[in-house]
C-alpha cells in the first residue's frame, strides 16, 4: 500500500518549487501517493514581500540561488512587486485536484512566477497557466469568482495551520511526521522506509 506524502506549498515560495526534483525522485523509487496542499504564507491581510526591499535579494543570493544550481532549475527572483497573493491560484487548484491535474498545474504556476517573471495573483495570468495544462477556460473564470472556493481554501488554510501544524513550506508530511525545510531524496526515502518497515 502506497505512503502518504502530503506537500504544503506556496506559488511564491522558491523552496516549494527547488523541492520538486527530490520529491519526484521519492515517487520514483518508492511507493508513495503525493498529495499537492495550499499553504499561504502571507495571507490578507498580511503585507506580501517586496523585491527591491533587502531581504529577498539577500535570501536568494545565499539560498536560493546555490540551491537552484545544485538541484538543476533555473530560477530568477521575480520583478513583480509587491508578490501576488496566491488565495485566487489556490482557489484553481481545487479545479486541478477535481480533474487529476494539480502537479501539472502546480508545476505551471512555479515556472510562470520563477522562471517567466509572471504575476501569479492576476485573474488573466492564472486563467493561462490553468488552460494551458488542460482546464477548461470558463471552469477557471467560475473557480476564481466562487465563494464556495474561497470558503474552502481559507479552510485549507486552517486546517494546514492548526491540525497539521505547518508553520513554513515546504512543509512535507510522511505518513503524519511533518519534515522541516526542504530535504533531499534520499531523506524522504529514509522517512518512508522507516514508515513502510
Amino acid at each position: 500500500m502506497p505512503t502518504t506524502i502530503d506537500v504544503f506549498v506556496d506559488y511564491v515560495c522558491p523552496f516549494c518549487f527547488l523541492v520538486e526534483p527530490a520529491i519526484n525522485e521519492l515517487k520514483r523509487d518508492r511507493d508513495v501517493e503525493v498529495t499537492i496542499h495550499p499553504f499561504e504564507l502571507r495571507p490578507t491581510p498580511v503585507p506580501t514581500l517586496r523585491p527591491e526591499d533587502d531581504y529577498l535579494p539577500r535570501v536568494w543570493e545565499q539560498s536560493v540561488y546555490p540551491m537552484s544550481r545544485r538541484v538543476g532549475i533555473p530560477v530568477t527572483l521575480p520583478s513583480v512587486s509587491p508578490q501576488p497573493r496566491t488565495e485566487k491560484a489556490f482557489m484553481v487548484l481545487q479545479l486541478a485536484h477535481e480533474q487529476g491535474k494539480a502537479e501539472a498545474y502546480s508545476e505551471a504556476m512555479f515556472a510562470a512566477f520563477f522562471q517567466q517573471d509572471r504575476n501569479i495573483g492576476v485573474d488573466d495570468v492564472i486563467i493561462d497557466i490553468a488552460t494551458s495544462v488542460g482546464l477548461d477556460r470558463a471552469e477557471v473564470e467560475e473557480a476564481l469568482q466562487s465563494e464556495a472556493r474561497r470558503d474552502r481554501q481559507r479552510a485549507a488554510q486552517d486546517y494546514a495551520v492548526n491540525t497539521v501544524g505547518i508553520e513554513a513550506v515546504p512543509g512535507i508530511v510522511v505518513d503524519g511526521t511533518v519534515l522541516r525545510g526542504v530535504p533531499s531524496a534520499s531523506r524522504l526515502k529514509k522517512v518512508v522506509d522507516e514508515v513502510q518497515s
